[in-house]
């Protein structure tokens, strides 16, 4: 299957931290971290395995005091390289950068902090995006589609929006699908100009988020045209059951967010692997 992680990767004597955005609004925002970290701990590969929030409980400042390790490895699970994790991660982490030595604290040992990249930086997002878009148009044959991912987009970081893009890059290398475009939510090319910028009588949307919230939910549906307006018709999972859409004469197939995949789990994990190849000198200078 995909992300295959070594099996006997082991960090005993090593905490892992998982930072995602969280909602005060809405629950499932926080459930795939949740889930995927229950699954690391569950593998044992760590001593300890918490997770913190921007917008719930545990807070980021939080999560340095719930672990004792001497070593901990903080993995954001991002989709992009931008704002929060430039900026907010850092700052709120007090991080100096890829390696952040702490001195001891009463009660705590000094430690080391590793910073590793984001999930959605990992080099096989991309079968992870075919994998979904397989499932919500399975038997559609990709030469007669059109693949759209769908980002959030911001002004707040010309990073943002950098990982659609990238994708969409790679995917197009691939002439698998008849096109593949990356359009997002608040910066052009919109996701509400989909009927304009795409051409094919079949049209998959992938969200490339790391959790079925809002946005997936209720947001996109509404700016696709699949949905009339927020609310309980666009608010659960049944939006991603009804497929396909009929809307100007093409058939449109909804994927959920590429973050619940389960499989995000072995991203995390291989995201810390990563770090240690990548840095080696890094490593060893805990």
């Amino acid at each position: 299957m995909f992300f295959p992680v070594n099996p006997d990767f082991q960090k005993p004597e090593s905490a892992l931290i998982v930072l995602g955005h969280g909602s005060t609004v809405n629950p499932d925002s926080s459930a795939p971290t949740l889930l995927h970290a229950d699954e690391i701990r569950r593998r044992g590969a760590f001593a300890e395995v918490v997770c913190g929030f921007w917008k719930e409980e545990p807070s980021y400042r939080q999560v340095l005091d719930m672990v004792e390790s001497a070593e901990v490895y903080i993995v954001p699970n991002f989709i992009s390289e931008g704002y929060f994790t430039q900026k907010i991660i850092p700052r709120e982490l007090g991080l100096a950068g890829l390696v952040t030595h702490l001195a001891a604290r009463p009660g705590l040992p000094g430690r080391t902090l590793k910073y590793c990249e984001p999930v959605g930086n990992h080099p096989r997002m991309t079968e992870l995006l075919l994998h979904r878009a397989g499932e919500a148009a399975p038997g559609v044959d990709p030469a007669r589609a059109s693949l759209v991912i769908v980002g959030h987009g911001t002004s707040l970081n010309e990073n943002s929006g950098l990982a659609v893009k990238e994708q969409v890059a790679q995917i197009q290398g691939c002439g698998r699908f008849a096109e593949v475009l990356g359009m997002f939510m608040e910066e052009e090319p919109f996701v509400t100009d989909w009927q304009k910028l795409t051409v094919s009588p079949e049209v998959i949307v992938v969200p490339f988020f790391v959790s079925d919230g809002l946005h997936s939910y209720q947001d996109i549906p509404v700016l696709l045209g699949i949905a009339a307006e927020p609310g309980a018709a666009a608010g659960s999972a049944e939006i991603f059951r009804r497929n396909p859409y009929y809307i100007g004469g093409r058939r449109l197939y909804y994927s959920s967010a590429i973050g619940s995949d389960p499989l995000f789990a072995n991203v995390i994990l291989d995201q810390v692997q990563r770090f240690d190849a990548q840095h080696p000198q890094l490593s060893s200078a805990a």
